[in-house]
């Protein structure tokens, strides 16, 4: 590791407890949400975040714009939302002689920071626009392509799916996205604290600490990170063993596992770790790093079956049974 990447780790170390210490002055607890939140932007991968509605998931992704200072956008999806409403559309302009052309109008998608909110409120046409955008960074508006602003992070939202009005992400869409970070209700004190604190005075505003630059040197900074051969194999191991049918599938997986986790899960737990080492002020991965990403790595890559939900199997019980049977290098 040269003199320059060893500075950008010694500044991502130093800058964790400042990045924290930012979003406490609108976010209270969520120290998990927060962390791989962070990691899912270190690492250069979008995120979902999962819960009900109230817990300030707009906020938090709002914040962690503020910190690193990126442009940042908010899409509301709703179920009468077009592709155009988020890519941009060709307008018929009139120039001061009189001649008519075309110009595209950009969207809402380019930005850096794409806040998502409700991203499974609209029909599956809309999403498929958000799909090119998440996986090729790039828009297609009447046959021409546009490249959107780097770093590009699509940060989502979504209620739960047994709520009213919400449709089902496809699959391939839920695979681009690095975690999918569950966020739940705060515990009585915390809440509390939040009572006291938004009921009295507007927050403090967020300084910003880096620049769309800096974000870009610590996410190549992240893949330099070195980790073990037998670490990337356990990784990949716990990738391979979710997926049912196969020779050497556990039978809980073969019983409760209808569609198992693909080679980016695999790729996502490696880079996850790589990133989260940094930002617990480590060069290197250990297997802990790994075993920490399990859950919202593969919480929306694998599919229980019916039997498993009869049962009343979650998928997190799948996952840490999962953790339980694959041996730790």
């Amino acid at each position: 590791m040269s003199v320059t990447e060893a500075n950008v780790v010694e500044q991502i170390q130093q800058a964790r407890e400042r990045i924290v210490g930012e979003l406490s002055k609108t976010i209270v607890g969520q120290h998990d949400v927060i962390e791989q939140l962070l990691i899912s932007l270190l690492a250069g991968g979008h995120c979902l975040i999962t819960g009900p509605p109230g817990l300030a998931k707009t906020l938090l992704v709002r914040s962690v714009a503020q910190v690193f200072h990126l442009q940042f956008s908010r899409i509301q999806f709703t179920p009468d939302l077009m592709p155009v409403d988020i890519v941009g559309t060709e307008i018929l302009e009139e120039s001061t002689d009189g001649h008519r052309s075309l110009t595209f109008v950009k969207g809402p998608v380019f930005a850096n920071v794409i806040l998502a909110d409700e991203i499974n409120r609209t029909p599956p046409k809309t999403q498929a626009a958000m799909l090119e955008a998440m996986q090729e960074h790039q828009v297609t508006a009447a046959g021409t392509r546009y490249e959107l602003p780097e770093p590009f992070f699509v940060l989502a939202t979504q209620n739960p799916i047994e709520m009213e009005g919400t449709y089902p992400l496809p699959e391939a869409q839920l695979d681009r996205f690095l975690f999918n970070v569950k966020i739940d209700y705060l515990p009585p004190e915390d809440e509390l604290s939040v009572v006291l604190r938004t009921t009295a005075s507007k927050p403090e505003p967020i300084n910003p600490l880096f620049t769309g630059e800096d974000v870009l040197q610590f996410q190549q900074t992240v893949r330099e990170v070195p980790i073990a051969t037998p670490i990337a194999e356990y990784a990949v191991k716990i990738a391979q063993t979710t997926r049912p049918n196969r020779e050497g599938a556990p039978e809980f997986v073969n019983e409760w596992v209808g569609w198992g986790a693909g080679t980016r899960a695999s790729q996502t737990l490696v880079l996850g770790a790589k990133a989260r080492a940094l930002l617990m002020g480590r060069a290197h991965v250990q297997t802990e790093d790994i075993v920490a990403l399990a859950h919202p790595t593969l919480r929306h890559r694998v599919l229980p079956t019916y039997k498993a939900e009869a049962e009343g199997v979650t998928i997190e019980q799948i996952i840490d049974k999962l953790l339980e049977t694959i041996p730790k290098p």
